[in-house]
């Protein structure tokens, strides 16, 4: 057998490396010799040093819009609270007894009317919430102890009232004296409970 004597065609992985080695650890740019380690710290350094300065300004971001939310929300904190349970419930029965009020000086009769029947309303919700249960006002003060209740006779006479008018309507003759001193029994009764 004859041996031919060619070009041999492989590929020698070590000299790819050695080469890769040497052009990173002292490559040669022209006549200047450069280590690529010290340039690549050097980027590194400023690339540290730009991060610094980028995270402080976004802390001090941070801590400024933390600060001005918080001074807003003291301001502001007076419009968020939420009332204590018995200033509400005042507030809120104020309100309706202030349309009771306006209702009887109107000079109309049939507003003096609206306003006997507000009231009635009124002390519906006052005797549900003192624990009276009942189908109305009249089975609710039925229930009442008197010892509880100091103007319960007040109580009776302006349902007494409330139901004339329910029951006859307007064949019912309500004078404008009989229809103040109404209100004013009603007005005993929530002013007894600290409704108004």
């Amino acid at each position: 057998m004859g041996t031919t004597t060619g070009p041999i065609h492989f590929l020698n992985i070590e000299y790819f490396f050695r080469l890769l080695y040497e052009m990173v650890t002292r490559p040669s740019v022209g006549s200047v010799q450069v280590d690529i380690l010290t340039l690549a710290s050097q980027i590194w350094l400023i690339v540290t040093g730009i991060s610094i300065i980028i995270t402080i300004g976004i802390l001090a971001v941070f801590i400024h819009s933390s600060m001005r939310v918080y001074q807003i929300r003291r301001q502001e904190a007076h419009l968020f609270t939420t009332l204590n349970p018995v200033h509400a419930e005042v507030e809120r029965d104020h309100s309706r007894w202030d349309h009771v009020r306006e209702l009887i000086e109107s000079p109309n009769e049939s507003d003096w009317r609206q306003a006997i029947i507000e009231a009635d309303i009124m002390l519906d919700d006052l005797l549900t919430q003192l624990g009276y249960a009942g189908q109305g006002v009249g089975e609710k003060l039925k229930a009442v102890d008197p010892a509880r209740m100091h103007t319960l006779q007040d109580a009776w006479e302006g349902h007494k009232v409330r139901n004339e008018i329910a029951h006859q309507g307007y064949a019912y003759q309500l004078t404008e004296h009989m229809a103040h001193r109404t209100i004013a029994h009603f007005e005993a009764v929530m002013r007894e409970f600290g409704e108004i």
